[in-house]
């Protein structure tokens, strides 16, 4: 047997989905406003990448702002970047 691994190709939709199972958090990028993330839950989303995210916060990157809660959203795929899992440090 040789020291080669298989890897195995990982679908997008798979990955939300394990977020969404495990209820973690997740930092959204926005394809419009670099300065700012939304933080929070994924509790849904579908074939667009349209994602609704509960207990949700606007973020800023460099701080300027404070975070404003936002509550239960819905942002639409067009909107989204990248989706970021976010791991706390202990």
């Amino acid at each position: 047997m040789s020291g080669r691994q298989q890897r195995v190709m990982v679908q997008p939709i798979n990955v939300i989905f394990k977020n969404l199972q495990q209820r973690q958090n997740v930092s959204v990028w926005l394809y419009d406003n670099v300065e700012m993330r939304i933080e929070g839950k994924i509790i849904g989303f579908d074939e667009f990448m349209n994602i609704v995210l509960d207990d949700a916060e606007e973020a800023y990157v460099k701080d300027v702002k404070p975070r404003r809660p936002l509550g239960r959203i819905l942002l639409k795929g067009d909107s989204i970047t990248l989706i970021q899992q976010i791991v706390k440090e202990q």
